[in-house]
């Protein structure tokens, strides 16, 4: 059976001081994965279920510089797939999303990151089933924690009159974001016909409609 709860820190697993070896360049657009970026790009973090799927939802943005996917929101340093998988660390696989934002902005970002799953189903995505697959939003900034509480609230009440349940979807400062590992990494362009259980709810989320008005 699969855990269902968040460990304590002195349940966790200690994990290692050595960071995950990755690529330096991502597999589809051949950008550094790792950076360091320009100065003029942004970061966002979110966790949607499987990281697969997620990733290439928004590689495949106008404007999204460069994705990786790796855990965060957890407690054990530079965890392995297996070891999050346990339940038994703390973390959500994650996509790490560097944006340039003179082409797509937060807002935007946030409006595919709810649409493409559903937020109301606490500790899994669809049949997929643990701690690791909790829908979050681990942000960088006053600026995103603030945009991302206006956008769940915005959301919640499209879902509601749609006849949803409730968002369960953390909205967190981010720590520290762990790589996963090499194999996982852009899993969907090596595999393309891997395994990739996300959908949505089929409800539109309002966020960002005042953008598209503006430059429509």
């Amino acid at each position: 059976m699969k855990k269902l709860t968040l460990p304590t820190a002195e349940e966790a697993l200690p994990g290692r001081d050595i960071p995950m070896h990755v690529p330096l360049h991502h597999f589809v657009s051949g950008a550094s994965l790792t950076g360091p970026f320009e100065d003029h790009l942004k970061t966002a973090v979110f966790a949607l279920g499987c990281f697969w799927g997620a990733e290439r939802i928004f590689w495949q943005l106008d404007g999204v510089f460069v994705t990786s996917v790796g855990y965060a929101g957890g407690i054990t340093p530079n965890p392995t797939y297996q070891e999050v998988c346990s339940g038994d660390t703390g973390h959500t696989e994650v996509v790490q999303v560097v944006f340039d934002p003179a082409i797509i902005g937060y807002d935007q970002l946030l409006k595919a990151f709810w649409e493409n799953h559903d937020p109301t189903q606490g500790m899994r995505q669809g049949n997929d089933i643990g701690t690791q697959y909790r829908s979050a939003i681990f942000t960088l900034d006053d600026a995103q924690q603030a945009e991302a509480r206006r956008s769940l609230a915005a959301y919640q009440v499209e879902l509601s009159n749609a006849g949803h349940g409730t968002i369960t979807t953390e909205i967190l400062p981010l720590d520290t974001y762990y790589f996963a590992e090499d194999y996982h990494q852009q899993y969907l362009a090596k595999n393309p016909g891997g395994y990739c259980g996300l959908g949505g709810t089929g409800v539109s989320c309002p966020v960002g409609l005042d953008r598209d008005k503006m430059s429509a």
